[in-house]
């Protein structure tokens, strides 16, 4: 096995203890990713000039919780296998099992209602909530790590990670094999996102929307990459794993909107010319 000097070690114990308190780590990673993005949503609707100072706290009071019941439904429903003769496994969260796509999907749509009501600009709001969706991102996939979950294909690259033998034995490897960090990858590419879409939105303003169009169209092109690097147990279809169909399905989408509200936006412009006898 790798030294522990030219390898990424995993924690022994999915739990964090401070000042005397156990926090599960998988838990305490979402919640301060939450905070993050809530922090970040209510400094760009500031530096905007958006709504009121306490829309982003109301806003993420209704989305966070839904969307945590989002995510775990597409889970539970994507891998119903497991959970057939186990159904009080369902409410088990903290042992991991939340996708991103159902908790996006139905948080982002309670975000927009919310927002509605309190008298948001809808376009507006995304704009200024996508870089912290992002960085809820980079910081909650770290609960994977406390985990031992979602780990890549064996590899023995200097930042490979190194599981229990348990673990790698439960994965169907031999005690000692090391791991593409997948949630390494994920984690630092959710935050390069987040600060390339304050960079673009700073330096260019693009119209409302597109913002959010570009971080949908951003995660997904990350994420096909690192889920084809995963080994668990998944749905495959045309060879490719349900989360790539997944991730195809919404990178065309936002892809497609950015191109039509971009040839949108030209039509005045190309007026302008005169066309040819």
């Amino acid at each position: 096995m790798n030294s522990v000097f030219t390898t990424l070690p995993s924690p022994s114990a999915g739990s964090l203890e401070i000042f005397s308190l156990r926090f599960n780590a998988y838990g305490l990673m979402i919640a301060l990713g939450v905070v993050a993005a809530v922090w970040l949503f209510k400094k760009r609707l500031l530096e905007r000039g958006i709504g009121h100072p306490d829309d982003a706290g109301s806003i993420a009071m209704a989305a966070v919780p839904i969307g945590i019941i989002g995510a775990r439904a597409y889970h539970v429903i994507t891998d119903w296998e497991r959970f057939q003769g186990h159904w009080f496994e369902v409410v088990k969260i903290w042992e991991g099992g939340l996708g991103i796509w159902g908790g996006m999907f139905v948080g982002v749509i309670t975000g927009i209602f919310v927002a509605r009501k309190r008298g948001l600009a809808i376009a507006s709001g995304l704009t200024c909530v996508a870089p912290g969706l992002a960085l809820a991102q980079s910081i909650g996939r770290w609960g994977n790590w406390f985990n031992q979950e979602l780990f890549g294909r064996p590899t023995t690259l200097p930042w490979a990670l190194e599981i229990s033998a348990a673990k790698a034995q439960a994965a169907g490897f031999d005690a000692g094999t090391t791991f593409h960090p997948t949630f390494l990858y994920e984690s630092l590419g959710c935050l390069l996102i987040c600060i390339a879409l304050i960079k673009i939105d700073q330096r260019w303003r693009p119209r409302d929307g597109r913002i959010f169009a570009m971080y949908v169209a951003g995660y997904t092109f990350l994420r096909f990459f690192v889920e084809s690097l995963r080994v668990d147990t998944a749905k495959h279809f045309g060879g490719l794993r349900l989360n790539q169909w997944t991730s195809i399905s919404f990178f065309t989408v936002a892809a497609a909107y950015l191109i039509i509200d971009r040839v949108v936006e030209l039509k005045p412009w190309l007026k302008k010319f005169p066309k040819k006898p």
